[in-house]
């Protein structure tokens, strides 16, 4: 019996860790839709508030694919890492402050922060 409860115990954790890892990836695309949001919201006129949208996402997308994604030659490596981490999902969360979501805001950043401190403490 005992040995079936350790075992139902490490299968939930690894569905937990699982969850953390797909959680990152789904942060990962909200930074994208965040930094779109901003740019469509704080252009004046249709052709900057596309430019806007499209341009920085594409270049957070750019510099997290060639410094932070995981098994990217060019990863940074720690402390550098958690820097362009706190860089990049910092400025989706402020992103959508600056854009009139300040609560979205405010729970992403909580979410990225428990995330984070969960990889860090599982090693992910």
């Amino acid at each position: 019996m005992q040995v079936l409860k350790k075992g139902i115990i490490y299968m939930l954790l690894m569905l937990i860790k699982n969850a953390n890892v797909a959680l990152r990836f789904l942060l990962e695309l909200c930074v994208l839709a965040a930094l779109g949001y901003w740019g469509l919201q704080t252009g004046w006129e249709l052709i900057a508030k596309i430019v806007l949208g499209i341009s920085v996402p594409m270049v957070a997308a750019v510099v997290w694919g060639i410094f932070g994604a995981p098994g990217s030659p060019q990863q940074l490596h720690e402390p550098w890492h958690l820097i362009l981490e706190v860089v990049v999902f910092g400025a989706a969360a402020i992103a959508l402050a600056a854009a009139g979501q300040r609560a979205l805001g405010l729970t992403f950043a909580v979410a990225f922060v428990i995330n984070r401190a969960l990889m860090y403490a599982w090693a992910q």
